[in-house]
């Protein structure tokens, strides 16, 4: 019998840009801490990503002491930006959720408008703990998510992309293949599972902490972005449309909703609980 281990962990605090992966994160019941506590939002306070700004696969934002971030990106001098004092809040719009963020000083925001040519702002979210509830669908009373899409952690595992690597191989964009996981942005990456075993699960845990495993994630076209070079392609999502494709959302990886706080560390057990 497969014994599923934790494979690598994933920390990106700043939301859509190259992040971190540290051998051991604490769980907090929004997600691993420091993960997606910084976005960026256009001029009209929605979110920015790299849907519309592939370049942003090229910054990158190592975590800092107190929840700074240190950043580097092509050209640029590199920054470290500290976390804002919560003295005002502007409203940003991430994935039709309106929430309340605290701007960064002056110098991230012209970092950035000069990386990317245009009119954005970065953001910090303050309090996790009450600004962005999880979608009542899936939720529990009192459940909330930082900047991630929309649940606290995503989980991946080595075999399914194994999978979807061999059905890509056999498609139209062969070429293209292999896709490294890196492409699926996930906080947790599992091996020693069979491809797909993660679509059966309810409940698992990792080490000793649980969690409940709330939906499928539905994949965009940030997946078919090189996460080197912020070239685009047609893979995964041409594959995922013709293998993963359920109601229209083209499948891959489960969303995760922590049980309890706790501490992962690569390595560590994977139990299916349900």
């Amino acid at each position: 019998m497969l014994q599923p281990i934790l494979r690598s962990l994933h920390v990106y605090p700043l939301k859509s840009v190259q992040g971190d992966a540290p051998a051991e994160a604490d769980v907090q019941p929004w997600g691993l801490a420091g993960d997606r506590r910084w976005m960026l939002v256009d001029g009209e306070g929605r979110q920015v990503t790299q849907r519309p700004q592939p370049r942003l696969a090229l910054v990158r934002a190592r975590p800092q002491a107190g929840g700074a971030i240190a950043l580097t990106a092509p050209g640029q001098e590199p920054l470290t930006v500290s976390v804002p004092d919560p003295v005002r809040t502007v409203p940003v719009e991430v994935w039709q959720d309106k929430v309340e963020a605290v701007p960064a000083d002056e110098a991230a925001q012209a970092w950035f408008r000069s990386y990317l040519d245009t009119e954005v702002t970065l953001v910090h979210l303050d309090d996790p703990a009450v600004r962005r509830p999880i979608d009542p669908e899936f939720a529990r009373p009192g459940e909330t998510v930082s900047f991630a899409d929309g649940f606290p952690l995503l989980l991946t595992t080595v075999s399914s992309l194994d999978a979807l690597n061999s059905l890509i191989a056999q498609g139209d964009h062969a070429d293209e293949g292999p896709l490294p996981m890196n492409r699926f942005r996930p906080n947790a990456v599992v091996e020693g599972t069979a491809p797909w075993a993660e679509d059966d699960w309810s409940r698992i845990a990792i080490g000793d902490v649980a969690f409940r495993v709330a939906k499928p994630c539905a994949r965009c076209v940030v997946t078919t972005t090189d996460q080197d070079t912020g070239a685009r392609g047609k893979e995964p999502l041409r594959t995922l449309a013709r293998h993963r494709n359920h109601d229209a959302a083209l499948l891959f990886g489960q969303n995760l909703v922590p049980e309890r706080p706790g501490t992962v560390r690569v390595g560590d057990t994977v139990r299916i609980l349900e």
